[in-house]
């Protein structure tokens, strides 16, 4: 079996175990150590030559709110890479944990020599504003055009706008809020994915003062 696509075990310590400093920390190897990160199913192809493939994609994030934009890295040996630049296009679909090893299995099989889709039980959904399907079974689909290339080294990043959202219908409450928290997502950190835990608060939930002057 390959190895994962887009999964890097962590560099080694730069000095010995017993050489940690007064307050208990190691010097380390730069390398990619910011975790977790969310691990998504990328949807693209499509239209013209390429057939509908997914890759597994840990490195993505947001950055932009106004215009929505993401990025996504990719290596170009990657088989999606001529499918991302030849397109356009693609779909970020966020997997919840009922998807996880289908997101597994698609970070380590090629779209070479598998058809995604039909290897790994997930349905094409169409998708609002891009060629490319989304995936029925993901929670949340985000449509995405790329804007700019940029050849980084192991990695091209692909910035993108959003351009649509599709959501499940069973995440959106009567009130028209959108509870996220219900999707049941998914991260990945140091080579495992994980269900994600317990609340620790919601944004500003640390200064919000409680009626008679304490905090929450």
């Amino acid at each position: 079996m390959r190895r994962p696509i887009h999964h890097h075990p962590s560099p080694r310590p730069h000095q010995p175990a017993d050489a940690a400093n007064a307050s208990g920390k190691l010097a380390w190897k730069p390398g990619t150590l910011l975790a977790p990160v969310p691990p998504v199913l990328v949807s693209c192809g499509g239209a013209g030559e390429w057939k509908p493939n997914l890759i597994t994609i840990a490195w993505a994030g947001t950055v932009c709110s106004d215009p929505p934009m993401l990025s996504i890295s990719v290596r170009p040996e990657r088989y999606s890479y001529a499918l991302l630049k030849g397109l356009g296009e693609f779909v970020v679909n966020l997997p919840g944990a009922a998807q996880a090893r289908a997101v597994d299995w698609c970070g380590v099989a090629s779209g070479r020599e598998h058809d995604k889709f039909a290897k790994s039980g997930l349905t094409p959904l169409p998708s609002l504003k891009v060629r490319p399907p989304g995936v029925a079974e993901c929670p949340v689909n985000l449509e995405c055009r790329v804007t700019q290339t940029l050849e980084l080294g192991s990695h091209t990043l692909f910035l993108a706008e959003i351009l649509a959202v599709q959501v499940d219908a069973a995440l959106v409450e009567p009130g028209g809020r959108l509870a996220l928290e219900k999707a049941g997502l998914i991260a990945y950190a140091h080579g495992h994915y994980f269900a994600l835990g317990r609340c620790l608060g919601h944004f500003g939930w640390s200064v919000r003062k409680q009626p008679g002057g304490g905090k929450r």
